[in-house]
């Protein structure tokens, strides 16, 4: 089987997708626990005065936390990890509408990419703006080249 650009992205987004699911099922974990009390011993294994500034911030936030917030966030995960599925087994088998919804999927964050890294340049955001940038690029060319829509499979025979 040759691993295409398309079959990459789709293995990318399907990376996100899980990485998504893994995020709504540690959430709702956490939901039973004291959070407050964790924080505390988190902080004291990595040797933070509980009562500095940054670390009261977290506190703090943690306080505000309440079943709702899990719920959302839980919910919010689980809706972004299908969409991310359903990307990469559009992506993989070559569905066109796919093409279109990674192009335009990963476009519109492209923006707040941009203002992250003006804002805060560091090895992360430019990561992540970088592998945006060729995901749209490509995704582009796939459009630009090809825009009957027909099977990727029957051109490349």
């Amino acid at each position: 089987m040759k691993f295409s650009g398309l079959k990459t992205i789709a293995f990318l987004e399907a990376l996100k997708g899980a990485a998504a699911l893994l995020l709504a099922i540690s959430i709702h974990i956490l939901e039973g626990v004291n959070l407050h009390a964790e924080v505390l011993n988190l902080l004291g294994i990595v040797h933070w005065n509980a009562g500095g500034h940054y670390a009261q911030m977290l506190l703090h936030a943690v306080d505000g936390l309440n079943h709702s917030s899990f719920t959302l966030v839980t919910v919010v995960a689980v809706f972004y990890a299908l969409v991310r599925f359903v990307e990469a087994y559009g992506l993989w088998h070559e569905m066109r509408w796919t093409e279109w919804f990674a192009f335009l999927s990963g476009a519109v964050y492209l923006p707040f990419e941009f203002y992250e890294i003006i804002k805060d340049p560091n090895l992360v955001t430019g990561a992540v703006l970088s592998i945006n940038l060729i995901v749209v690029a490509y995704m582009y060319t796939i459009l630009k080249k090809h825009p009957d829509g027909k099977n990727h499979r029957l051109r490349e025979q």
